[in-house]
């Protein structure tokens, strides 16, 4: 039976995902002044955490402070609902520091509804679109009440909705994350629009019941003792409330799963999306890593009021049965208890070489695609990429430019630039080795990046910007203090230098050159620097940072400089890359299947070389 529908309210932007993605571009487009709608299958999972109960981690930290620096929400939600906080990656270098925090993942969801729901000029339906149609009025969307709601610009965040399929052993079945309903019928409607679907898959461990865990067994995981903030207009810091523990797989778990295989839907063949290369499964992870003598695992809380723990490092979708015999199998679970079986999910999702540096899909104006939707994985990626679609869109819709982040300019802009340029072949998680820039990208100078853009769009307010003008007024200050203080040779201070295992000094050193060696610190020269202000830790550590690695950014800086002169030779939409004399067969496909804005662009292709780059300089010169 046709579907009767109705004409209903009419938006300049409507995102279909109330998910990470949808929740930033939805709240980005309606901070930016256009009458905005979110579409969600279910309004109690707005925001929901369907994997790892976590927000941050390696590279992704990074992603969630640019978020927060650009206006987006999540820092802000992170912040108010951290049970744990760790800073990552102390051990290394400063490009690759990375926070991460435990979050109670119901009270996260409740924030972001709220969030949502307050927004001024945002509307929030619980409603699934079944069909998008583009006409001379604009897109429509039609819900499965026969609604059709005309918008002038659609953003698709669908997450592991769309065309969901969860898979457990033998059994499979039609379904969204956490056990809702899919979105199938939309599907189909993008299919006929022409857009390029494919399948992809991700996973999600067992939930089990902390009472039946036995922590005496298992190594403590504390939190740092003094916590930094993902957000900077974060007044009270988090606190830690909890513990997480650590255990390790035996060769006995690696047999019964190993035994087990060929019920696994990932070995059968039942299972045709591809899964993610960087978070495989543990049947995945036995297979690919068969000299491995364990595998470690997480056991991390889900909330502050709930017994649920989440298995982090252990997803499967091997069968029921199965599960249980494995998990038992390990030091401190043998006789865990399993509230919320794991699964692998398969999706539709788009090949990201179909949209622009805006996001917007190439091929069908107004339309744009975020989060795992574009191909990637993660929270914190879908969140990034929200926040740019809303952005644009509503910019798009004002008649504005776009805003284009640059690979120089942010994980964002690399995330982004890797999806749209090199496109992927599994879902697509962000690591702070895709960045070449990654010591000018760090997560302590995401204000200084990214905040004066965040402000020029009207997304920061007064007080935020004032702070972070006083703290890079700050930095500065004193990086010049320092760099024009001299000290004194003294036996207090050479006693310091020789038990940190550096040279004595015998003449007058300037600061600076003392906090640029190796063994030595900022913090650690404290009591020889009476002058010394009173600065914040954030305001220290950069300090500390960029007086060290002077040499390394300033060469990374001329590096940044020649992309960026690349950069801005555009080349024009209407160019026929087969007239183009000396481009190699290769490169003539890879161009037209991507058709880059610029030289800087095409120079990132995978299968354009420095050859066919000189080629096509030499082309746009005459």
């Amino acid at each position: 039976m046709e579907l009767k529908t109705y004409t209903a309210e009419s938006f300049d932007v409507a995102v279909i995902g109330g998910g990470h993605a949808g929740i930033e571009a939805a709240l980005a487009s309606a901070r930016l002044g256009c009458k905005t709608v979110m579409f969600t299958i279910s309004l109690d999972w707005v925001g929901n955490m369907p994997c790892n109960p976590s927000i941050g981690g390696t590279a992704k930290g990074h992603l969630v402070r640019e978020l927060d620096a650009l206006g987006g929400e999540m820092g802000k939600a992170a912040d108010k609902n951290t049970l744990q906080s760790r800073m990552l990656n102390l051990g290394k270098g400063p490009a690759v520091h990375s926070l991460r925090a435990q979050i109670d993942r119901r009270n996260y969801s409740a924030y972001m509804k709220h969030a949502v729901e307050l927004q001024k000029g945002l509307d929030v339906k619980q409603s699934e679109i079944i069909s998008l149609e583009r006409k001379e009025d604009g897109w429509h969307c039609i819900t499965h009440l026969g609604a059709d709601y005309c918008c002038k610009a659609v953003i698709l965040a669908t997450g592991t909705f769309l065309g969901g399929r969860v898979y457990i052993g033998e059994v499979n079945y039609e379904s969204g994350p956490d056990g809702n309903f899919p979105a199938k019928r939309l599907s189909d409607s993008l299919k006929a629009l022409g857009l390029p679907l494919r399948r992809f898959k991700t996973g999600t461990p067992a939930r089990v019941d902390r009472n039946s865990i036995d922590f005496s067994a298992l190594d403590v995981q504390q939190g740092d003792e003094e916590i930094t903030p993902f957000s900077y207009s974060t007044k009270e810091k988090p606190t830690n409330t909890v513990v997480c523990h650590i255990a390790y797989t035996n060769d006995e778990t690696k047999r019964v799963i190993t035994e087990n295989l060929n019920r696994s839907p990932l070995y059968s063949g039942t299972i045709q999306g591809v899964g993610p290369r960087y978070c495989p499964s543990i049947e995945d992870k036995i297979v690919r890593f068969a000299d491995k003598k364990r595998h470690q695992l997480f056991i991390e809380p889900c909330g502050a009021e709930t017994e649920e723990m989440y298995l982090q490092g252990m997803s499967s979708s091997l069968p029921e049965e199965v599960q249980i015999k494995f998990y038992r199998t390990i030091k401190g679970l043998e006789n865990v208890k399993i509230m919320r079986n794991a699964y692998a999910i398969e999706y539709d999702c788009i090949d990201p070489l179909s949209l622009s540096a805006t996001l917007e899909i190439k091929s069908q104006p107004g339309l744009y695609g975020a989060g795992q939707f574009n191909g990637s994985s993660g929270y914190e990626e879908a969140a990034a990429q929200g926040l740019v679609a809303g952005i644009n869109a509503a910019l798009k819709v004002q008649g504005k430019p776009p805003l284009i982040l640059s690979r120089a300019s942010s994980y964002i802009g690399t995330l982004i630039d890797d999806l749209v340029t090199k496109g992927c072949s599994d879902p697509y998680r962000m690591m702070t080795s895709r960045s070449e820039y990654r010591l000018l990208l760090r997560q302590d100078n995401a204000d200084e990046r990214l905040m004066p853009i965040g402000r020029s769009l009207g997304l920061i307010d007064d007080e935020v910007y004032a702070d972070f003008l006083q703290r890079k007024e700050q930095k500065e200050k004193e990086i010049d203090r320092l760099n024009n203080t001299f000290i004194a040779p003294s036996e207090p201070l050479n006693k310091l230098l020789e038990a940190c295992g550096t040279a004595p000094i015998s003449t007058g050193i300037r600061l600076s050159d003392l906090v640029r060696r190796p063994q030595l610190g900022y913090d650690i020269l404290e009591k020889f620097d009476i002058d010394r202000p009173n600065l914040p830790k954030s305001v220290r550590e950069k300090v500390e940072t960029e007086i060290k690695y002077e040499g390394y950014i300033k060469r990374q800086q001329a590096q940044v400089d020649e992309m960026l002169r690349l950069e801005k030779k555009a080349i024009p939409d209407d160019i026929d890359y087969d007239s183009v004399y000396g481009l190699r067969l290769e490169a003539v496909e890879k161009l037209k299947l991507v058709r880059p804005a610029n030289i800087g662009q095409a120079s990132r292709i995978s299968g354009v070389s420095p050859a066919d780059v000189s080629v096509l300089l030499i082309y746009l010169s005459k």
